[in-house]
């Protein structure tokens, strides 16, 4: 499966941006594919998260990787497909973030939800 991969800087800190991240029931108030997502259990490798892309059913996702400050990714399966995808954050010397954002190329927003997340961690 072909890969498509984003990447953004921004001043946010690691943490700031990680923050976001992590707080997977607010995804939708800034990734607008997204109806809603919620984390079934506490935030950790293994635990499960339903997300509701818009105009799709529910699907089930695992936590594959959740190091704090710098990586989290996620896992879903669907029949024989597994699908991940993955944001990977590099403290800047600047003090800011290099966000890489990587995924299946099965979707075209990857710019417009990573403007989102920046603008949410650098508020």
């Amino acid at each position: 499966m072909w890969v498509h991969e984003h990447t953004a800087e921004t001043a946010a800190s690691p943490k700031a941006v990680w923050q976001v991240l992590r707080n997977l029931d607010e995804w939708e108030s800034w990734d607008t594919s997204l109806a809603w997502v919620r984390l079934q259990g506490p935030f950790q490798v293994g635990s499960q998260v339903v997300m509701k892309p818009n105009g799709q059913d529910p699907i089930t996702s695992v936590i594959v990787q959740a190091t704090e400050n710098r990586v989290y990714a996620d896992e879903t399966t669907l029949g024989e497909v597994t699908l991940r995808f993955s944001h990977t954050l590099e403290p800047l010397e600047s003090g800011g973030t290099k966000v890489t954002q990587l995924g299946p190329a099965i979707t075209e927003d990857f710019p417009e939800a990573m403007d989102a997340l920046l603008t949410r961690a650098e508020s």
